[in-house]
């Protein structure tokens, strides 16, 4: 079944690219295994150790790419107010003008390869289509753990269906000239000089954040940066939560959560729906309802193990590509966070040979792993649920060393939306800049969303006027407050779910809570501390509320807001006045 708008699209860029060949990705066993032994005879890939890592690689970016490149991101939308001041903003036609003169014949030399790919479920009303062109058999090995990839796609597109469209090329990898451009009246993202993975993953933060939140915000949804988690409580009580964090702050930690052992014995559960982007629209019901549009988890190395986050571990066991890390002399895989001794000796993720006494670490800070969503021990059953799964909670965080208690609760709907409006977290390695830096980073999306952020508030606000009462309740957590001596009070990890066991009792009407300038609070008794090693006065300093540095908050989120002018919505101001009055 011919799509001719597809085929004809493929024929401009190929003429424009001037690639050897060209080659359909169908998405098979068979395609994959071939891409991937090409790969290993190339050098792209490292085959790694097959009895104990199964038809895994390891693959080594340039050291001039291994991070997303904001700086480097671009909207270009028909005007900048349309793009806002959170986003680099040129005009459509000169940004195609100034592409042109470096995707011309770029890819002479070079196989062509056309991924269709599906994102979200088959056969569900929430999933979308795009098809990225790319030269980078890398990116390809990469969009098949990702995306539902091939023949699967192009079903679902048929023979008139509409697509996003991405292309991709490495060029040089050439920084100066490195573009990752999203032009949302087209429908259309264009990536050079970059083969990491946010920047030449076009399916990931290009298409399902940015190009989607425009397509979200036209249609009436939600394209977020958030994870999705089912909790089931002892008496088989489903609870379905959205969470989130900017990169590397703990999403995947808290998605393939392991509740503790007296928690798990008693019949508690976390179980997986994703770990990174959820879409959400209206069911009939006027609630929310959400789908993972990925297939794959796109997961930070450093700090995973078997401590940290087991589940991930076991994912990434068979069928992954890791990106960055270090290998050992028997073929396997180690970073920094993995636990146990570090190896006497390995070769690191520039090629180098690495030994505990070396200067630098043995992994990238933001190495990655690329592994299937189905082989994790926590996926749930109903994660490919085609009409998505019902949502309670939303969870705003990131990291804060002060101020922010562990949890709390917005009173209300547009409350919690300024709490989200009004995040900030302390900077990480996913992203280029000082690490430990702190930012503002809205609903963290402020790298990802698409359109003018006053709009998107104001398209957060207008949804809550839809869904009224039956909207999820919104909360925000802090697992990195410190102490004095720079500890943190917060054990976290699979305890976090202490905090979510509050949270799902809050949706039910329960869950015992303290009335504070900023919102509920858990009462002490409300939330479960048996068996923590919890210095004294922990607790207290958890859930403490400085009204001094809270002011001192408020005087810098009103800077922050002001950043967005006459499109910022009144009610988020008015909110921020009257939390100050409360103070």
């Amino acid at each position: 079944m011919a799509h001719t708008g597809l085929e004809a699209w493929v024929e401009s860029v190929a003429r424009e690219t001037l690639p050897v060949s060209v080659y359909w990705c169908d998405g098979s066993e068979g395609e994959s295994h071939q891409l991937n032994e090409g790969l290993v005879r190339s050098g792209g890939f490292i085959r790694l150790n097959e009895k104990s890592l199964p038809n895994c690689f390891l693959a080594r970016s340039d050291p001039r790419d291994v991070a997303r490149v904001e700086e480097q991101t671009y909207i270009c939308s028909r005007s900048p107010d349309d793009a806002g001041p959170s986003n680099n903003w040129m005009a459509p036609d000169e940004m195609h003008g100034r592409l042109a003169g470096i995707m011309q014949g770029c890819m002479r030399g070079r196989t062509m390869y056309v991924v269709p790919y599906l994102m979200g479920p088959p056969g569900s009303p929430l999933s979308k289509v795009g098809v990225e062109i790319t030269d980078s058999p890398y990116v390809v090995a990469n969009l098949r753990i990702m995306t539902r990839m091939g023949r699967v796609a192009l079903e679902a597109l048929g023979s008139n269906g509409t697509f996003s469209r991405g292309v991709h090329s490495t060029v040089t990898l050439d920084p100066a000239h490195r573009h990752i451009s999203h032009f949302p009246d087209e429908n259309l993202v264009i990536s050079c000089h970059s083969n990491y993975g946010g920047n030449a993953l076009l399916s990931k933060k290009c298409f399902a954040l940015r190009l989607a939140s425009v397509l979200a915000r036209d249609e009436g949804w939600l394209a977020e940066h958030m994870l999705i988690l089912r909790l089931t409580d002892p008496q088989g009580r489903r609870t379905y939560i959205t969470a989130a964090f900017p990169s590397a702050c703990g999403k995947t930690n808290l998605a393939m959560l392991i509740p503790p052992p007296r928690y798990a014995e008693a019949g508690w559960r976390v179980e997986t729906v994703g770990d990174d982007i959820a879409w959400l629209k209206f069911g009939t019901d006027r609630r929310l309802y959400a789908i993972n549009p990925e297939a794959g988890f796109f997961g930070v190395a450093p700090g995973t193990s078997s401590r940290t986050n087991p589940n991930a571990l076991q994912t990434c066991q068979s069928n992954t590509i890791f990106t960055n890390v270090a290998l050992r002399p028997d073929g396997t895989v180690w970073w920094e966070g993995f636990g146990g001794l570090p190896p006497d000796q390995a070769i690191d993720w520039r090629g180098r040979d690495w030994t505990p006494n070396s200067p630098e670490p043995a992994a990238h800070p933001n190495s990655r792993f690329t592994a299937p969503a189905r082989q994790c021990p926590s996926i749930a059953d109903d994660w490919e649920r085609p009409e998505g799964v019902p949502i309670s909670a939303m969870i705003f965080g990131g990291r804060r060393s002060s101020v922010m208690p562990l949890v709390y609760e917005a009173p209300s709907w547009q409350y919690g939306v300024y709490v989200g409006a009004a995040m900030a977290s302390e900077r990480t390695a996913a992203a280029a800049g000082k690490v430990g830096e702190l930012r503002h980073d809205p609903m963290a999306m402020l790298p990802f969303c698409g359109y003018h952020m006053g709009d998107y508030f104001q398209h957060w606000l207008d949804l809550g006027q839809r869904g009224g009462a039956a909207m999820p309740r919104i909360f925000h957590v802090n697992w990195f407050k410190k102490d004095a001596a720079g500890k943190f009070f917060w054990p976290g990890f699979g305890e976090s779910l202490r905090v979510l066991k509050w949270i799902a009792d809050r949706c039910r009407g329960g869950g015992a809570a303290t009335e504070s300038p900023i919102g509920w609070l858990p009462t002490p008794e409300a939330l479960d501390t048996a068996g923590l090693d919890l210095p004294p006065h922990s607790l207290d300093a958890l859930l403490q509320v400085n009204p001094e540095e809270w002011i001192a908050e408020t005087d810098s989120r009103t800077a922050f807001l002001a950043r967005f002018g006459d499109k910022l919505p009144a009610a988020l101001l008015e909110e921020n006045t009257a939390l100050r009055s409360r103070l």
